[in-house]
């Protein structure tokens, strides 16, 4: 039987791999004592902590892939290391979206503004850190980058995941990111 208890101390374990641990310990229990309906609920909550995860996961490569269109925006260049970062992050939450069934998403094509309003006001501080090698401060970076440019272009990227495979999607990110300033520069290296 696994249990918090059980792993070695060295093992550091998340609360909510702790909550879940025992979630499951619960569930088993509910299910030998024939106590389903209490067992139908800790489905339920270990159905939305495993979609909560997804969703902070996604919400995770949403702001990186958003650091890296500031960048793009406020230095009017793009670089291998911001494509492959933009890039990668979409193939992960094309990966990471695509529910279990293969055919639904966790995070709809048309339910991304809230995502992305969210994220922005992340991204443009974390972003700060990296444009012109930290040149301004966030308080500066929050008056300089125009959000709904970027906001626009983030959910065409976005939009891309549900049109194109994972195999398709690099190839068809990388032409959409040579639109972008600089990204003529970058095709021709």
């Amino acid at each position: 039987m696994l249990t918090a208890e059980c792993l070695p101390p060295t093992f550091k374990i998340s609360f909510a791999t702790k909550k879940m641990i025992q979630e499951l310990e619960d569930l088993k229990n509910s299910i030998l004592e024939q106590r389903y309906e209490d067992a139908l609920t800790l489905i339920y909550e270990l159905d939305g902590m495993s979609r909560q995860t997804k969703i902070n996961a996604i919400e995770s490569f949403v702001i990186r892939m958003l650091i890296h269109l500031i960048k793009n925006q406020l230095e009017q260049r793009l670089t291998n290391s911001w494509a492959a970062s933009i890039r990668g992050s979409l193939i992960e939450i094309k990966k990471i979206n695509l529910q279990e069934n293969k055919k639904s998403y966790y995070i709809k094509q048309d339910q991304w503004q809230e995502i992305l309003e969210e994220a922005i006001e992340v991204a443009i501080r974390d972003a700060s850190i990296e444009v012109l090698d930290g040149a301004y401060t966030s308080f500066q970076l929050l008056n300089m980058v125009d959000r709904n440019k970027i906001m626009t272009i983030a959910e065409n990227l976005l939009g891309l995941i549900y049109n194109y495979s994972k195999k398709e999607l690099p190839k068809i990110v990388d032409d959409f990111l040579i639109e972008l300033p600089g990204g003529e520069e970058w095709r021709q290296g």
